[in-house]
């Protein structure tokens, strides 16, 4: 039983914080309501996935999958691209299909010339700090304003979603805070539980769609055969060193959060790296989003102690089943949005916690704070610019532009490395 509870409470966390994106992108690109329930389907078996591969062969470490934000922001930028470079929605989606499977491959070559395990000496606990700063930064908005009620298609405070969502969140502190260790340990859950019933009491309850199936296995190339251009294949490269840079500080962060219960540090990234292949490759096969490990995730272990990777496997094996069951995935597609969020800033508190612990793993202080200054002030300046003022510039200019995430954490590499070139240069004898 507590074996189930805990695998439970991981599914309940992976597929709120991955049910959102697979819905926005079908909105994107104008999905029949079929077809996004089966986009939805998809995504979420490819995200359980890709969890249970690197959870077995990959990393091995408690962190989930969720879909890549870049690869988000790259269907949103092509989805704008039909009807002028591409004829319509299926061809454009068809062309992502092919970006994924590039993706999948570069990550691949990464691995085995052993260019990953290279990457992972940029990320000094200065750069874990700022990463994990401005994704706590990227977040909060949109957590902020899912619990204003403005994530639909509402644009004014919305009081009573507002209402129910401190609510819930004080119900996630005093769940994760509470004396007794199975309260703590299962607080994810039970808040999730109690903000859905809150909100059901308000009349805020999402609406659960009855599907006539019970059971249905995800197609293959839904949208047409993959296409492969020059555009998506240099858009792809790009893409896949941006997503080495999230699957690193994952794993960098994680593996901070393990070392503390005795858990020994060794190379997981170039395993990680050939797993994260096979994971884009299911995303392109499946028509589905790429995935990319969570850095939320080691928030999620610090809130519930669940540091055993056991559970963790069990609740993606436990997300692959659900996904073939469409009644059950449109029961979890019903949990209203801001109860959602409202926990996941629960857990996002935690992760301030761990970014202020690798700040104070530097004994350059003075290094560090000129470093992060102009990391963040570039990353969160970033996040402030509207999507619309990329339009006219290349797309692969845009998916770095257009994320302040990664631009900052880019520039703080740049910086830092700048920096140590020059100061630790050899003094020359006379």
């Amino acid at each position: 039983m507590h074996l189930f509870l805990s695998a439970f409470q991981w599914v309940a966390f992976m597929v709120a914080g991955s049910i959102a994106a697979p819905i926005a992108i079908a909105d994107l690109f104008q999905l029949s309501p079929s077809e996004t329930a089966g986009f939805i389907q998809r995504t979420i078996f490819v995200l359980g996935a890709a969890s249970l591969i690197q959870a077995l062969i990959g990393h091995k470490l408690p962190i989930n999958e969720g879909p890549a934000g870049l690869w988000w922001g790259v269907f949103a930028i092509y989805a704008g691209f039909s009807g002028t470079l591409y004829s319509s929605h299926k061809e454009v989606l068809t062309v992502l299909q092919g970006g994924m499977i590039v993706s999948g491959i570069i990550f691949f070559l990464l691995s085995a010339t052993g260019m990953l395990k290279k990457l992972t000496s940029l990320f000094t606990p200065t750069i874990t700090f700022i990463y994990l700063m401005l994704l706590i930064l990227q977040l909060s908005g949109s957590f902020v304003k899912g619990m204003f009620g403005l994530s639909g298609e509402e644009g004014t405070l919305q009081p009573i979603v507002l209402l129910g969502s401190v609510l819930t969140i004080l119900i996630a502190l005093y769940f994760s805070s509470h004396k007794v260790k199975w309260i703590q340990q299962y607080s994810i859950i039970l808040a999730l539980l109690a903000g859905w019933l809150i909100f059901a009491g308000m009349g805020l309850g999402g609406k659960v769609t009855v599907s006539s199936s019970w059971f249905a296995f995800p197609e293959i190339f839904v949208f047409g055969a993959p296409s492969f251009d020059i555009g998506v294949v240099i858009t792809s490269v790009f893409i896949t060193f941006l997503l080495t840079t999230n699957m690193i500080a994952s794993i960098r962060v994680m593996e901070e959060v393990m070392k503390s219960q005795g858990e020994p540090v060794y190379e997981r990234y170039t395993s990680s790296g050939f797993a994260s292949g096979i994971n884009q490759l299911l995303g392109g096969v499946f028509s589905a989003i790429g995935s990319v490990p969570i850095s939320g995730s080691a928030g999620f272990v610090t809130a519930t102690k669940m540091y055993r990777v056991l559970p963790f496997i069990a609740g993606s094996a436990m997300i692959i089943v659900i996904s073939l069951i469409p009644k059950v995935m449109n029961v979890f597609a019903s949990l209203p949005a801001p109860v959602g969020y409202a926990v996941t800033t629960v857990i996002f508190i935690k992760m301030v916690g761990l970014a202020l612990g690798e700040y104070q793993k530097e004994t350059n202080f003075e290094r560090t704070h000129f470093v992060a200054g102009i990391s963040l002030i570039v990353g969160v300046g970033a996040m402030f610019v509207p999507p619309a003022a990329f339009k006219d510039v290349p797309v692969v200019a845009a998916s770095i532009l257009n994320n302040g995430l990664i631009l900052g954490t880019v520039t703080g590499i740049v910086v830092e490395q700048t920096i140590k070139s020059r100061t630790d240069k050899p003094v020359k004898s006379k």
